[in-house]
């Protein structure tokens, strides 16, 4: 969201004195304390909704720094976790005084346990495994306790590698099988020897990796589990991490278009880039963990616990090079996605229309996909969603069409001008959104243009990646009852606002501690005109359509310390372009085409399923019967390939005004042309246009 500026600096001068007569000659134990002193003083005074530093504080950083250095229960057993549970209710209290025992007892009980886990998995993979056995193992951290001494310890370990070196040689295997020639097929000892050395080698590089890690960095990642107490999106960066947060939010991975982030020890996919390399292959998704990286011809990288830098090195590459990544889907599969790297396609982030033909059911109807709220503030001509849409809305006008469909899934929001001046388009005049910092009156953003650009009948898509200036636009028509929103049970639930504080701006002089770092913090709550928050709820669309996240939380439920939702006064509002007084009735004619629609029926299944794999953390540690669980985790998987077939007698046109600026380059003639047979397989347009007819009947 891009906000002005006076809001936020204003505030930023309050805590301008924080470090001011520290002395000029520090170490680096009193260069830490400044540090800690100037972030908590300035989450005291600009944070939304600032925490009290008691023990209560101390449990939630203790239980989450824990699980943040040791979730997979690898390195520490619990006689260890006792000794920093002896710190777990004065953490608070050190943090006031620039104490860091805790964090100091910790590293050094982490690095003991490193060292001797290099011990254990170099002697564990020295020997074959018996895969005959019937063990189990529980992947997921959460429901491991900790290991009661370094037997059991051992016993993890064991089965850990058992299970990395099962998933390996069932790849070789089934390569293996291929093979045409009988000598050159290898012998199942000579496979399992194979896996076992490159798991040995997987884990020798990640070990590498941790060896190089550096106090600043595990400081880091310990201050960012106390500034994530107050909120998900809350956070500190040292110095060079706030160029890597650059890279993630301004989508410079042109290697193959997606956003990434850190999350824990894993590197996860925040938003697929439109247009990019992984857009266009489709099967890297939103929430995908990246677990290994391999280039063409090259080695397999296990990425577990690398720097977010260091996974962009390795993904980013020349263009018509192909990456290979191994990511953990949502429903815990695993699963390796070639793609070849491209210059992303800025075009395909902007605003495009065409226009929608049902023979028999309804015609001539105008569809605009809109992935991001897009701004350029750099530059005099630079383009803006707002203004772009409003283009559209006029060439579909001009065209008659008998109604405007506003697609805004998977759009992460953005600029917060364009989201207050695009949704006026829609009504005479009047407020969008308000906007609240700390102890202050809620600010109101208004329409003030008393022109209605449209006045048709409109609806708009949404789903769970809907997020934050798209909440605002949904909110804003859904309030005002001038479009109907579709789509899933709810959206994103982002409505906070953040801004990056340089810490060095907390202390005149002394360079010598400088630099800092800086902290991205919470300093405003969106609200609707309505009073309430899209905070954590979301935007709930009138029309609810099912989609394979329908039976587990997405979106910003799934963060721990997620602000809750509020509500304020709400402010007057009203339009006279159009009612929309059937609601109910075209609700239920939904719902009855819903449950009787195929596709959809295979949509719940597939939620269905995912829910249930998403629950399923045990896994049998026998070769046998791993490969027929995964056998017929592929078979059930095929069941759901081709869920989305072409829509009989749906027909999608772009516009003739559009096509020469299309035909101008053969590139973007491809690129058009997969974008409309991919919205000529989408059941949740054909459902939209059904929803559409019933509101002109």
């Amino acid at each position: 969201m891009k906000f002005r500026g006076p809001v936020f600096f204003s505030l930023v001068a309050v805590v301008l004195l924080v470090g001011a007569f520290y002395p000029h000659e520090v170490n680096v134990s009193e260069k830490e304390s400044i540090l800690m002193h100037t972030m908590l003083g300035g989450l005291k005074q600009l944070h939304y909704q600032p925490q009290d530093m008691d023990d209560d504080f101390s449990k939630k950083v203790f239980q989450l720094y824990l699980n943040r250095i040791d979730g997979g229960r690898r390195w520490l057993t619990q006689n260890e976790v006792d000794q920093l549970k002896n710190y777990e209710l004065k953490i608070d209290d050190e943090a006031k005084a620039g104490n860091y025992d805790f964090f100091d007892k910790s590293v050094k009980l982490l690095e003991n346990g490193i060292k001797r886990s290099k011990d254990i998995y170099t002697e564990i993979l020295a020997k074959p495994f018996d895969f005959k056995k019937n063990e189990t193992i529980e992947l997921t951290g959460d429901k491991k306790a900790f290991a009661k001494n370094e037997k059991e310890l051992r016993d993890y370990w064991y089965k850990s590698l058992k299970y990395e070196t099962m998933t390996e040689l069932t790849k070789k295997l089934e390569q293996n099988e291929k093979l045409e020639k009988s000598e050159d097929k290898k012998s199942f000892d000579e496979l399992e020897a194979e896996a076992r050395k490159e798991v040995l080698k997987s884990f020798d590089d990640l070990f590498e990796r941790i060896g190089e890690l550096r106090r600043t960095d595990r400081l880091s990642n310990y201050l960012n589990t106390i500034t994530n107490i107050y909120d998900p999106h809350t956070s500190y960066f040292e110095p060079k991490d706030k160029e890597n947060f650059d890279i993630g939010f301004s989508g410079t991975l042109e290697g193959i278009g997606a956003r990434l982030q850190s999350e824990g020890e894993f590197t996860k996919v925040v938003s697929i880039v439109p247009g990019g390399p992984a857009w266009k292959q489709k099967e890297l998704e939103n929430d995908d963990l990246i677990l290994k990286v391999a280039q063409e011809k090259g080695e397999v990288v296990d990425v577990t616990g690398f720097r977010l830098d260091d996974v962009v090195k390795l993904i980013r590459g020349d263009k018509g090079t192909q990456v290979k990544l191994t990511v953990r889907k949502v429903d815990g599969s695993v699963k390796e996605i070639a793609i070849v790297r491209d210059v992303v396609i800025i075009d395909e982030t902007y605003a495009k229309s065409v226009i929608l033909d049902f023979p028999g059911k309804i015609e001539n109807v105008g569809y605009i996909k809109l992935p991001r709220f897009y701004a350029d503030f750099n530059r005099k001509e630079g383009r803006s969603c707002a203004e772009d849409v409003a283009k559209e809305l006029e060439k579909l006008k001009a065209k008659n069409v008998k109604g405007i469909i506003l697609d805004l899934r998977n759009n992460g929001g953005g600029s917060l001008r364009d989201v207050v001046t695009m949704s006026g388009l829609f009504i005479e005049e009047g407020p969008i959104v308000q906007v609240k910092a700390r102890g202050r009156s809620a600010e109101v953003l208004k329409d003030t243009d008393t022109k209605v650009q449209y006045d048709g009948d409109l609806i708009v898509m949404v789903n769970s990646y809907s997020a934050s200036a798209s909440e605002i636009l949904a909110a804003a028509l859904q309030d005002y009852d001038r479009a109907v929103i579709v789509g899933s049970k709810s959206t994103f639930g982002k409505g906070t606002v953040q801004r990056f504080f340089d810490l060095d701006r907390a202390i005149r002089g002394y360079n010598e501690v400088k630099p800092l770092g800086e902290v991205k913090l919470t300093i405003q709550k969106f609200y609707r005109v309505n009073g309430g928050s899209t905070q954590l709820k979301g935007v709930e669309p009138d029309i609810v359509l099912p989609d394979r996240f329908q039976y587990i939380e997405v979106g910003e439920k799934d963060h721990e310390f997620a602000m809750p939702w509020t509500e304020i006064e709400p402010v007057a509002y009203n339009q006279s372009v159009t009612t929309l007084d059937g609601l109910e009735d075209w609700k239920k004619a939904s719902e009855a085409r819903i449950a009787e629609s195929e596709t959809f029926g295979l949509v719940l299944k597939s939620a269905k399923r995912l829910k249930e794999q998403r629950d399923q953390t045990s896994f049998s540690l026998n070769l046998e019967e791993y490969q027929k669980e995964k056998a017929m985790l592929e078979r059930e998987a095929e069941k759901y390939d081709n869920m989305f077939k072409e829509i009989e007698g749906l027909k999608v046109s772009n516009l003739e005004v559009d096509l020469p600026h299309i035909e101008s380059d053969e590139s973007r003639v491809a690129r058009n042309n997969e974008w409309l047979k991919s919205v000529k397989k989408d059941v949740y347009i054909e459902e939209v246009l059904n929803i559409l007819r019933d509101m002109q009947n």
